[in-house]
């Protein structure tokens, strides 16, 4: 159900792909709800459906709405579907990442707004941080769902090994009173 430019924000997130993304937008949530997803509060599981060139749904894949999907999962199935549209992305073997560790480390999206929102938080307290794309990092995602109960919650913060899963600014200031000027 996400609008166009967050759409447009997740293709860019995954390397720019050109694959007809579908915004469910308006009228709002008729495709979630022909495909049975949408929740009777008005808003749709996070739910993508690959659907090949004949209009056959070949991939579903459903999580609850804080619980981010696997890319990889995503090329692997596109690279099923559509190989010769989707050679770009091949298959890769992700290095091993040290993730950072000391001070405010931030795990986060490129189209997250809680993200976003956290920036700007940080900035304005003068907070110095390090940020982590848990969706070109490898190991991030995996640590983000270690902390977060197995959903891809971001932002999640590890401010010198205590973790803050979202962006909650009470307890971001708990955490750092010593630093809050």
């Amino acid at each position: 159900m996400d609008h166009v430019p967050c759409l447009q924000a997740w293709a860019e997130s995954l390397g720019g792909i050109h694959y007809p993304l579908l915004s469910d937008f308006w009228p709002h949530g008729q495709m979630s709800n022909e495909y049975g997803v949408l929740r009777a509060e008005g808003f749709s599981e996070r739910a993508i459906f690959v659907i090949d060139r004949k209009g056959l749904i070949r991939y579903i894949d459903i999580h609850d709405i804080g619980n981010q999907p696997s890319n990889a999962e995503l090329f692997r199935v596109l690279r099923e579907v559509d190989p010769e549209a989707s050679a770009r992305f091949p298959e890769q073997q992700p290095d091993q990442v040290a993730l950072p560790h000391g001070g405010i480390v931030m795990y986060c999206t490129p189209w997250c707004s809680d993200c976003r929102n956290a920036r700007a938080w940080l900035k304005a307290n003068n907070l110095p941080y390090t940020e982590v794309d848990i969706t070109t990092t490898p190991g991030a995602a995996e640590q983000v769902e270690a902390w977060a109960h197995g959903n891809q919650t971001t932002p999640t913060f590890d401010i010198d090994g205590v973790i803050v899963v979202d962006f909650d600014e009470a307890r971001l200031r708990e955490v750092l009173k010593d630093r809050l000027k």
